[in-house]
């Protein structure tokens, strides 16, 4: 996923009401910037790190400027972060295209965005092909490492994400297919656990969707200021 144009780096002042964030850029000018992330964004919200932003001068936009990625360093140097969860959807969607994702491959139609389950939208389904199952395909975005190397999720609890895999249990147990997709947008990322600490209760909801068959896929993305590409699958850790 290339950008209409490179984003535009910053210095951040702080993140506020979830959706919004002051951050200043070249001149010293203050904008403030949406933020697309409603979770904690546990250890990205430092004041002074270094942000990019993209620009937009649609007319029907209240704030110009949309926060995409920050600069994080665990002790290996800057790494870039995306925390817009707004792209993942539209990352797998295009790594299917390419033939990125070979777990996937074989359907001839992907749609995005399709009612199932208890009034929820699924974020792919993929048919047609020699599999005559629907593949119902969920993603979450992935940005919470607190350990050098090692990506998680969630960062903070997600009841609806509980939701999703139950639901996602539920298409497997009426005969389709059903796949999480952990789609980590940083690049130093070199394998993926659950952050059962932070939320036993979808750890618990993950134990049980996997029992029940719904597939579990990580991959990790490639990231620079004019484009974010999906690279390499990671190891998924066993809960303990």
């Amino acid at each position: 996923m290339k950008f209409p144009s490179p984003l535009i780096p910053g210095k951040l002042i702080h993140r506020y009401k979830r959706f919004l964030a002051d951050v200043t850029i070249a001149g010293g000018v203050v904008v403030t910037a949406t933020c697309p992330n409603t979770g904690s964004m546990l250890g990205l919200t430092t004041p002074g790190s270094t942000v990019w932003l993209s620009e937009s001068d649609r007319a029907t936009r209240k704030y110009r400027h949309t926060w995409e990625m920050v600069e994080a360093d665990l002790g290996t140097g800057p790494e870039l972060v995306g925390i817009n969860t707004g792209h993942p959807n539209a990352l797998v969607a295009e790594a299917v295209g390419a033939g990125i994702m070979p777990e996937l491959q074989g359907y001839t139609s992907l749609r995005r965005e399709v009612r199932y389950g208890e009034a929820s939208r699924i974020d792919l389904l993929l048919e047609g092909g020699a599999d005559p199952r629907l593949c119902y395909v969920e993603v979450k975005n992935v940005h919470l490492m607190r350990v050098a190397g090692l990506a998680e999720f969630p960062d903070s609890k997600t009841e609806r994400g509980v939701k999703h895999l139950r639901e996602l249990s539920a298409m497997v147990a009426e005969g389709h297919r059903a796949v999480m997709t952990f789609l980590v947008q940083r690049g130093d990322a070199n394998r993926f656990k659950l952050a059962g600490d932070i939320d036993p209760t979808y750890a618990m909801a993950y134990r049980a969707a996997a029992a029940a068959g719904v597939e579990m896929l990580c991959y990790r993305c490639r990231l620079s200021p004019t484009e974010i590409v999906v690279e390499k699958r990671l190891e998924i850790a066993e809960l303990s």
